[in-house]
């Protein structure tokens, strides 16, 4: 208890905590770790300074001009981001109107083109140019199970076929 006591009351602590706060404008908690004091005593040494009001006073008018900054850049950003979301709403609500405009039409849709709707439940038969339901899709009756003629057979080049 006595040597902390006496490393507490030394003029170097002193002189390091006052140097640490006012040269190199470091916090009062960060003091405390660096020396292991408490938060208190460093508070204690440093308001009977007489630069203490001063630097009290710099460090806040700092501590204003930070948070305009901030305040600035975070309404830049929340402004993008706004802009950014309505031109996605109105790329949405242009592709909405697009497919409500396809699916409203009086004619039926022909297989082929309900096909190339939905793509990826369907896949290529390997004995002809035939598109085939996947087997772990259940559908309705409606559903063609079985497109054919998608592909010339005799333009094919290679085993790999795409629509």
């Amino acid at each position: 208890m006595k040597k902390i006591k006496d490393k507490l009351d030394s003029k170097g602590t002193k002189d390091e905590i006052i140097e640490l706060f006012f040269t190199k404008h470091l916090k009062t908690v960060d003091i405390a770790k660096k020396l292991k004091v408490g938060m208190s005593y460093i508070t204690k040494i440093i308001q009977r300074d007489s630069r203490y009001v001063q630097e009290k006073e710099a460090r806040r008018l700092e501590n204003k001009e930070k948070n305009k900054i901030q305040k600035i850049i975070y309404a830049q950003n929340k402004r993008q981001k706004e802009k950014l979301e309505r031109q996605e709403y109105q790329k949405l609500l242009v592709q909405i109107n697009r497919d409500n405009e396809y699916l409203s039409t009086k004619k039926k849709e022909n297989d082929l083109q309900f096909v190339n709707y939905n793509r990826s439940a369907y896949e290529y038969d390997k004995n002809s140019s035939d598109l085939v339901l996947k087997d772990n899709i259940n559908v309705g009756y409606a559903v063609p199970k079985r497109v054919s003629n998608i592909v010339n057979p005799n333009m094919i080049k290679s085993n790999k076929i795409y629509v």
